[in-house]
């Protein structure tokens, strides 16, 4: 498993888990969900292909696992959306939390 992998699987481990156990709205909306990651996906994934074809920036070799989709890594492309599944994760969390204390 690539170094990249593994901060993506620990940055995702507590918000996936606690996504189910905690009554937040993450997955009653799941096309919301759905559509707020893919159109970051589409739109940052867009960006980065061009910016690393264009020489900007480029992947560690020894930092990822070596599956490629078009010029990024395969971590590159979960990134789009285990991060914004935490940001997401971490919002619904604060409503939660607000929602309790009142």
């Amino acid at each position: 498993m690539s170094k990249y992998m593994i901060v993506l699987a620990l940055s995702l481990c507590v918000p996936l888990v606690l996504s189910f156990r905690l009554p937040l709205g993450i997955w009653r909306n799941f096309r919301a969900l759905f559509a707020s990651l893919a159109l970051i996906l589409a739109i940052f994934g867009t960006w980065d292909m061009l910016a690393s074809r264009m020489g900007h920036w480029y992947f560690n070799p020894d930092g990822v696992c070596g599956a490629y989709i078009v010029n990024l890594p395969l971590e590159e492309w979960l990134f789009f959306i285990v991060i914004p599944f935490c940001c997401i994760f971490t919002w619904e969390a604060l409503h939660y939390l607000k929602a309790k204390t009142k």
